[in-house]
């Protein structure tokens, strides 16, 4: 490749591409990793508007001789989506569905579709694409076409080249041409037109006439053959198919632009049988035996797996419904009726139970439960990765091996062989219905003698493989990763016959060079690997889950990205507003990831690039729960923020509501004066404009006397003593949830008292990088508390924003300090409270509620002691799953922040209420998502505390007059 004068080629894409054209530094570094081994800066980004600018796209940089790389949702495990060439981004807008055919069952999409997505479209008529890998919610349609990716189904679906009708391509040269199957007749009349379409066909038919018998002798005859090309597709019983041809070709031929897709009927009932056995191996022994009996899935999980999600504390909830292992294998039916499904299951629980290995069986109907023993399966590589107490860090490699079904359970022991004598224990899960397995294997990577075991490991494994007559690949794909064993497997001729392949379509070789075909070396272009040295950090937070090291922390994130699902979980809010990369908890986590390694992002912590990434973060703590490995953006977020403004002046925002606080103590006296300035249009104006708040924002205004001046503790009697947490937020400007909270307390035997100063959880602090000032407001809190703490008291409190700091930034600040420790534990929100310790039985309700979870309560207490309560007093009630409100705090009350704030709420809670029952309470105990929805419906919202406290009201009041309350057993 000749040198590329990338000024002009910016300069020509920004003239012909509708589209984004992003050459700067912080883009290439956004885009230098995928979710594999691997690290290649790009010469800069592509995100075209639609498919004729993306074909247009692609002619610019033909123009210019440039290679191009083709991405969707970047998580690509083999390093197909790393290199050093134009990368072209089709997820943001080039996800159209088009059109469906329910009586052929065709739909025609665009390949930036998400799975999840074409399946939404596709549900309503009864149908499905049939491939569905764990990814399916933030994954691409292209990405599936260019892996030739399966999933759990693919025993009755097999793989996505088993379900492409047609492919609507473009060559780098700049022919746009649709392919598909091809009959002898048509064959021979197009390469008669000649053309460089004719060219194609003929080159392929040679190469077909001369590769013929070697592709039928060596081709495993297996469900899931995915290393190498799809010459098989060329055969003539196969249809000369050059759409399926093409799929798993990962993107080194053609641009895809089109896809036509076989689609599969969708039973409506489901039953999952979940079989426990006594030894994964055994589990394996009976695949075969078990797909006699028709199941649309057989997937395997090991007691590794299960462990290292205990571990994590990932899924605990949904682990529990697992029957006695310490293996299992989940097997679905389908059926047209709940008992047909049913009935399915019944006969191979019948044939199963009491048999050898077989240690316990447990048949799943309801939706919910099997969907929660789904996500146990699904988190996968999200559990194996960044487990404690793991003495290397797990890695792709050799993720996705494949045999026959038949051949599994021998494979599964000399690979188990083999990893003992390598020192690697990884877990085994993944798709045992078709013979594939499942790993992330502890290589490290990070010394030269990690990297030369790993090298002597691939090869090992790969000979095993073919022993064993599988593949090296079974779903992933070879790209750099496997690409360089694919002699061992196919053999040399059949490899020549690859590039031959490649050399048809793409004879510059500017299609994704050197992945698959012509490969670099496996140990090259590591991502980490012995060439890494970050700098040494020194970090306000301690990251105790990280061995102290920040840098350790940053790098958790390897690429999952379940952070760029459109819907469902609290993370990323801010992603789902935008569809940046960079605004997604994956993009900033490795925007930290590369100032680490030095280029393209030089300025460290005062880098403007990860400023801008950062500045959209609403700090909701979403992915500390809801990512697999617990990237907790929010702290980082906080530590960068601490460094980057030390010695310079930070944004009015941070003055205004980062020190509310104390603008609040000192205002409360006159708290008059306040709110006349906010809200009368001239000096509300110029307030808003001075604090940098958005105009659109009512400013919430001060309450003449605040919970702390109005409160009276009832005298004790004796009762054990709790300290109701008196948030800046409600002491201030709501009361009544606090009113509430102690009335609640009381009814439940306790004796209330609240801090004796006017302390603060120092939570607005983080969110503007006031470390040092956090610090020592947490310092002042633990002396406040310790004489209640003492005496056994716990702290309570309504705002999830104020009691999650001692949960979660106060242990990450002063991890060994006793006191710190103390108050972590004994801090608690109230419906965790009555759950936990209170045992506290709630008053009767009826009618309907919505339940919103502010995203600290989610992420740091989650919402399963407000479940427990809310069940228990018999309100009809929901609790969502919308994601975050967009207020987050001061996040929505920022002038530049407004529009996104209004995109997140709009685009989830917002719906949510717009459909639902006007008469449905709306429950929410977040102060900044109560801001959020009464500014923007006018809808009332009330807490939990004020809903148990009205309850216990109306009982009280219909209670007969000789009737005494029963004594509680906190008395």
């Amino acid at each position: 490749m000749t040198d590329i004068d990338v000024p002009a080629l910016v300069a020509a894409l920004r003239s012909r591409v509708d589209g984004e054209i992003r050459f700067g530094d912080g883009d290439r570094a956004l885009y230098a990793t995928d979710a594999s081994n691997y690290r290649e800066v790009p010469l800069g980004v592509v995100v075209p508007r639609d498919v004729d600018a993306l074909a247009e796209a692609v002619r610019v940089c033909a123009a210019f001789d440039v290679p191009i790389t083709h991405r969707g949702g970047g998580t690509a495990l083999a390093g197909q989506t790393t290199n050093h060439a134009v990368v072209i981004d089709s997820s943001k807008y080039c996800n159209a569905f088009l059109t469906i055919d329910v009586d052929r069952r065709l739909a025609t999409v665009e390949p930036g579709i998400t799975l999840d997505e074409l399946q939404k479209r596709c549900k309503p008529h009864g149908l499905r694409f049939g491939p569905d890998p764990a990814t399916h919610n933030h994954n691409s349609l292209g990405g599936m076409i260019g892996n030739n990716s399966a999933g759990p189904h693919s025993v009755i679906a097999g793989v996505t080249s088993h379900n492409v009708e047609s492919l609507d391509v473009l060559t780098y040269d700049g022919l746009r041409l649709t392919v598909g199957a091809t009959g002898e007749e048509e064959l021979a009349r197009i390469i008669a037109e000649g053309g460089r379409r004719g060219e194609i066909y003929a080159g392929l038919l040679a190469l077909r006439d001369r590769t013929a018998g070697e592709i039928r002798r060596i081709y495993p005859r297996i469900p899931r053959r995915v290393s190498g090309f799809n010459l098989d597709s060329l055969l003539p019983e196969n249809g000369f198919h050059l759409a399926r041809a093409l799929v798993g070709t990962e993107g080194t031929c053609v641009t895809v632009l089109r896809a036509t897709l076989n689609l599969i009927p969708d039973p409506p009932a489901k039953a999952l049988l979940v079989v426990g056995f006594d030894e994964v191996v055994h589990a394996a022994d009976r695949i075969c035996e078990i797909r006699g009996f028709g199941p649309d899935a057989i997937e395997g999980v090991d007691e590794r797996l299960a462990g290292f999600m205990r571990r994590k504390h990932l899924h605990l909830d949904d682990l529990t419904l697992l029957p006695e292992g310490p293996s299992w294998l989940f097997v679905e039916f389908g059926g047209d009726t709940p008992e047909e499904a049913s009935a399915k299951a019944h006969r191979l629980a019948d044939h199963l139970r009491g048999e050898a290995h077989v240690t316990d069986l447990k048949l799943v109907t309801d939706d919910g439960e099997q969907t929660r023993l789904w996500a146990v399966r699904e988190s996968g590589l999200g559990a194996t990765a960044w487990v404690p107490g793991q003495q290397h860090d797990t890695w792709p490699g050799w993720e996705d091996s494949a045999v026959a079904p038949e051949n599994l359970g021998a494979y599964m022991r000399d690979l188990l062989t083999l990893f003992d004598r390598y020192g690697y224990h990884p877990s085994i899960y993944g798709h045992f219905g078709d013979g594939l397995i499942h790993c992330r294997i502890g290589f490290g990577l990070h010394t030269d003698a990690e990297v030369r075991q790993y090298r002597a490991f691939m090869e090992d494994a790969a000979r095993l493989v073919v022993r064993h007559g599988g593949t090296l690949s079974g779903e992933h794909g070879d790209g750099q990763a496997r690409a360089e064993l694919l002699p061992i497997m196919f053999g040399d001729d059949l490899v020549r016959s690859f590039a031959a392949f490649k050399a048809v379509w793409d004879p510059k070789n500017r299609m994704n060079p050197h992945k698959v075909v012509h490969p670099h070396r496996m140990d090259q272009d590591l991502r980490l690997g012995p060439r890494f040295h970050p700098p040494h950090v020194d970090s306000i937070f301690a990251y105790p889950d990280d061995g102290g090291s920040f840098v350790h922390a940053a790098l958790r994130c390897v690429g999952v990205g379940k952070c760029r699902r459109h819907e469902g979980g609290t993370m990323c809010p801010s992603f789902r507003a935008t569809r940046e990369e960079k605004h997604s908890t994956r993009g900033r986590a490795r925007l930290l990831q590369e100032m680490l390694q030095g280029g393209p992002i030089r300025d460290g912590w005062r880098d403007e690039v990860i400023h801008d990434a950062l500045h959209l973060c609403l700090g909701c703590k979403g992915c500390k729960a809801d990512c697999p490995v617990n990237v907790d953006m929010a702290t980082y977020r906080a530590e960068f923020l601490h460094h980057h403004y030390q010695g310079r002046i930070r944004p009015r925002a941070a003055y205004s509501m980062g020190l509310i606080h104390r603008w609040a103590r000192w205002l409360a006296p006159v708290w008059w004066a306040p709110n006349l300035a906010t809200r009368t249009p001239v000096f509300g104006r110029l307030s808003r404009a001075a604090a940098g708040i958005a105009p659109q924002r009512p400013v919430p205004a001060f309450a003449p006397r605040t919970f702390r001046r109005s409160w009276t503790p009832e005298p004790g009697r004796g009762r054990p003593p709790v300290v109701l947490w008196t948030d800046s937020f409600n002491n201030h400007f709501t009361p009544e949830p606090l009113f509430a909270a102690a009335e609640v307390l009381e009814a439940a035997g306790f004796a209330v008292t609240i801090p004796r100063a006017n302390l603060c959880c120092g939570r607005p602090y983080y969110d503007f990088g006031w470390l040092d000032a956090a610090r020592r407001t947490l310092k002042r809190t633990m002396t406040g508390l310790r004489r209640e703490l003492d005496a056994g008291a716990y702290v309570v409190g309504v705002e999830p924003s104020c009691l999650s700091v001692f949960r979660d930034e106060l242990p990450n600040l002063f991890p060994d300090d006793p006191e710190a420790k103390r108050l972590a534990k004994r801090t608690m929100l109230l419906a965790e409270f009555l759950e936990k310790v209170a045992r506290f039985d709630p008053p009767r309700l009826s009618g309907r509620a919505l339940v919103h979870g502010h995203c600290h309560h989610k992420a740091v207490f989650g919402m399963g002691c407000d479940a427990a309560q809310i069940r228990k007093s018999g309100l009809e009630a929901r609790i969502l799953d919308d994601g975050c409100c967009g207020m987050a705090g001061a996040f929505g009350y920022e002038a530049d922040k407004y529009e996104v704030s209004r995109a997140i709420f709009d685009q989830g809670l917002g719906a949510t209420l717009h459909a639902a029952p006007p008469d449905a309470m709306l429950i929410a105990d977040g102060f900044s998502c109560r801001q959020q929805v009464e500014q923007l419906t006018g809808r009332r919202v009330v807490t939990l505390a004020e809903v148990w406290r009205d309850g216990l009201r109306r009982r009280t009041a219909h209670r007969p007059a000789n009737q005494e309350r029963a004594p509680h057993a906190a008395e």
